[in-house]
């Protein structure tokens, strides 16, 4: 189907379903009608129908423009000429990418209407928002590694807080400096230096509150932890919280269930369809 054709029985469906939403005695919206001028010149008009309002016929002609630039004067001018001649009928046009100035002042001034309409773009068819709040509180789990075990042949802490810093999201460096830091464990178990378990890290978080205000400090004196680098002395373990707020916003979008966007180019008023 030719595109103009095609965007003609476009304007005709959504036209339709307008006029069928309306308590109006109406009769069929109608794709490209021949009407006779008051001149003795026969107008093909795009989209036309009829309608009654206390026994009073009213008629409506739209105008399409299958364009992909606003629409100027002279079309505008050219349609007024169109219903000039037919004399007491309506006039709509519709355009895709809207009017420029000159097209819209003429319009106003001589009462026609002048819309846009398209499929909606992106974006276009939000007809609400779910607003949710969340306040998180999150338990971070940090070590604090004995300074004989800080720098070995199988672990470096320096260069393990740069790579903790160069793999995180934050611009500002945050473990370089920090006395404690995670660690990569292999297991969940505190051991002494006989190798004899001392205490579980699950049963002491089992202890602990989901919330703090103050971080909460196991302090040990001969305690040693299973890492990918191997056995490695703590002196500390130390429970960090930290309380975050989040505020997300659900769009309720309407795509699917909208065929076309109407958008009155004079006073700018959406209407989804």
């Amino acid at each position: 189907m030719n595109p103009n054709t095609e965007y003609e029985k476009f304007t005709q469906e959504i036209y339709q379903k307008l006029v069928n939403a309306d308590v109006l005695k109406t009769t069929k919206v109608q794709h490209n009608v021949k009407l006779k001028g008051r001149s003795g010149q026969e107008h093909q008009i795009d989209v036309y129908w009829e309608y009654e309002i206390a026994g009073t016929k009213h008629k409506v002609a739209i105008e399409c423009k299958n364009y992909n630039k606003t629409v100027e004067i002279g079309k505008v001018r050219d349609f007024f000429g169109t219903l000039y001649d037919l004399n007491d009928v309506k006039g709509i046009m519709v355009t895709k990418k809207g009017y420029q100035k000159g097209a819209k002042e003429y319009a106003s001034y001589y009462g026609i209407d002048l819309k846009e309409l398209r499929n909606p773009n992106p974006g276009e068819t939000i007809i609400g928002e779910i607003e949710h709040h969340f306040n998180i509180a999150i338990r971070h789990r940090l070590f604090l590694v004995d300074e004989n075990y800080a720098e070995t042949e199988k672990f470096s802490e320096s260069i393990y807080k740069l790579r903790l810093d160069s793999t995180g999201i934050n611009k500002t460096p945050k473990w370089i400096n920090s006395t404690h830091i995670p660690l990569q464990l292999v297991d969940n178990n505190i051991i002494d230096s006989n190798g004899e378990n001392i205490a579980s890290l699950e049963e002491i978080e089992k202890t602990l509150p989901e919330k703090s205000d103050s971080d909460i400090i196991f302090k040990y004196e001969d305690a040693y932890v299973n890492t990918i680098w191997g056995n490695i002395k703590i002196n500390e373990i130390k429970y960090e919280y930290k309380h975050e707020y989040e505020k997300k916003i659900i769009a309720i979008d309407a795509q699917g269930f909208v065929n076309a966007i109407l958008i009155d180019a004079l006073n700018g008023k959406k209407q989804l369809i």
